[in-house]
């Protein structure tokens, strides 16, 4: 089941979403394949550490992250992968590793790869590791704000 949280703000703001139940699948492109959405549509999230302050980093499950390149993008002196210890707590509700990308309900920026914004649609997990949450992208930028920059690598 998504996130309470995520579909109560998404109802909040008057969103329209659709929810995608799909088979168990824990990595991006499993999750991609299982809900048959092409890789580049589906959005996983990274947890980082900026400096070591916490950050969502969102890119297509197809892509991986360049760190250099985030780094230049948030304008940090480091960046490294946050470890699941370190975040697990910080979504509650929410399967661990299977948060929605909505960081600015947490308090926390978000970065998002710019071939994700080339698509009318994004979709991610939204809590659970059986179902996905469709939607605009517009709707998402407007929501979450996030910073949009070139820093992810085709895998």
């Amino acid at each position: 089941m998504p996130s309470r949280k995520v579909i109560e703000y998404l109802d909040s703001e008057g969103v329209k979403y659709v929810s995608v139940k799909h088979s168990p699948a824990y990595t991006a492109q499993e999750v991609a394949a299982s809900a048959h959405i092409p890789g580049k549509e589906l959005a996983k999230t990274i947890m980082v550490k900026l400096d070591s302050t916490m950050a969502m980093v969102i890119l297509p499950a197809s892509f991986h992250v360049d760190f250099g390149r985030l780094k230049d993008v948030a304008g940090v002196g480091e960046v490294e992968l946050a470890s699941e210890a370190e975040f697990r707590d910080l979504f509650p509700g929410s399967e661990v590793g299977a948060m929605a990308p909505f960081g600015n309900l947490y308090g926390m920026d978000v970065y998002v790869a710019v071939p994700l914004t080339e698509d009318e649609e994004i979709a991610f997990n939204a809590g659970s590791h059986t179902e996905l949450i469709r939607l605009a992208y517009a709707d998402f930028e407007r929501l979450v704000k996030p910073v949009v920059g070139d820093f992810a690598v085709k895998e």
